[in-house]
């Protein structure tokens, strides 16, 4: 459990640059270094990791510590590679009061803002371009940001993500010339039949009772001010957004936004993001902030079980198909309706992308120039993202004494 928990402490450290470089750590560390696993088992991980809702990097990590010592070693590479995130996280958000009347401060951070346009509009490219290959689904990615874009909200998000997998499974079964899929294809098994064969029911019970029974239970008892019901109430909103995130981390910008509504202001929620892409390890880290902010009542205990329940869900999916995930992903009816549900997924970011992102960083001729040079150098010129990340922070100083 210690080497385990020591090499991705190390790598939760270094390892900047979002989830594809995550991505391309792992693979150096694990295959080709230590050798813990092959190259097949790690496409696979990485694959199933595509496939499920979650932070696709750290469930990549998680599978890499389970298939080393189990549960305990899926913990052990969780803890390592959050640890460090969480850590810087929580100390800057703690010293941002002194900081926020910090002229050069500010500055810096409107430059990480505007990085953080450049960031999500290539996520956005990369991801239209992955999941939005035919009509049906460049028509579902449509419906998606003009419906958000109108009427913001998580529960449309909910509905236009379920329309989305009801499309995906009439309209988007693409089943090629697989054998075993032929064989699933002519099996008259519904798609839920298909399913409950393949699946390992404990976490999967675990992750119905937190997200359905919870929120039940809060209503029968309602936040107050108990620092435990106030915990459950926060620990439910973020299991929820963590169990819609579908394309990686900056898919749980417009979840988190509504869900924060009235309790973080857009310019502290797009503070938190910036500061998320400028230290290492996992994005999703960006909860710990925002649940510093919106439990002020105990602020660490918020940071920390914001954190932990974004990251559960994905877990405990990943538990739950780990196994038998190949045969589950041959499911036409399924596949169809992850095809549907990442097209939307693009929809979302899109949305994402003009608010909070772009009308709370862009506000003059200086700074869309900025973003356009940004983007140029990461897309064409292929800077770092860390290169990026002090030439904007630098460039907003700079600003700010002009």
């Amino acid at each position: 459990m210690w080497e385990i928990f020591k090499t991705f402490f190390i790598l939760g450290c270094i390892s900047f640059g979002g989830p594809a470089a995550h991505i391309g750590y792992f693979r150096e560390t694990f295959v080709q270094r230590l050798a813990w696993l092959s190259e097949r088992q790690y496409a696979e991980f990485v694959a199933l990791s595509q496939f499920l809702p979650g932070p696709g990097s750290s469930q990549v990590g998680f599978a890499i510590g389970y298939h080393r010592l189990g549960l305990k070693g899926a913990c052990s590479a969780f803890l390592g590679f959050t640890l460090p995130s969480i850590v810087i996280m929580l100390l800057l958000v703690i010293s941002a009061g002194e900081l926020a009347g910090n002229d050069i401060f500010q500055s810096v951070i409107h430059g990480l803002k505007l990085l953080a346009v450049v960031v999500v509009f290539d996520a956005v490219l990369l991801m239209y371009k992955n999941f939005c290959q035919d009509k049906p689904r460049i028509l579902l990615c449509l419906i998606t940001a003009c419906t958000l874009l109108i009427s913001p909200g998580v529960i449309e998000q909910i509905l236009v993500l379920i329309f989305a997998a009801v499309i995906g499974v009439i309209f988007l079964q693409d089943l090629g010339s697989d054998k075993k899929v032929e064989i699933l294809k002519k099996k008259k098994h519904c798609l839920i039949s298909n399913v409950c064969i393949l699946i390992n029911y404990k976490p999967l019970i675990i992750f119905l009772l937190l997200l359905l029974i919870l929120p039940l239970f809060l209503l029968l008892y309602p936040a107050t001010n108990s620092v435990v019901l106030d915990s459950f109430s926060l620990f439910s909103d973020f299991f929820q957004a963590g169990s819609l995130v579908f394309g990686g981390g900056h898919v749980v910008l417009p979840l988190l936004q509504n869900i924060v509504e009235g309790q973080v202001t857009p310019d502290q929620f797009l503070t938190g993001y910036a500061i998320a892409q400028a230290i290492p390890g996992p994005m999703f880290t960006l909860t710990t902030y925002i649940g510093y902010f919106i439990f002020p009542s105990a602020p660490i205990i918020g940071a920390l079980v914001a954190t932990l329940a974004v990251f559960l869900p994905g877990f405990l999916l990943l538990l739950s198909c780990l196994k038998n995930w190949k045969r589950l992903a041959k499911i036409p009816k399924l596949a169809a309706a992850i095809n549907g549900v990442n097209a939307a997924v693009v929809g979302l970011l899109i949305s994402a992308l003009y608010q909070p992102v772009f009308v709370s960083a862009v506000f003059n001729g200086i700074d869309m120039a900025m973003v356009l040079v940004g983007f140029y150098l990461l897309k064409f010129r292929k800077l770092p993202i860390m290169a990026l990340v002090f030439l904007f922070a630098a460039t907003g100083a700079l600003l700010g004494f002009i």
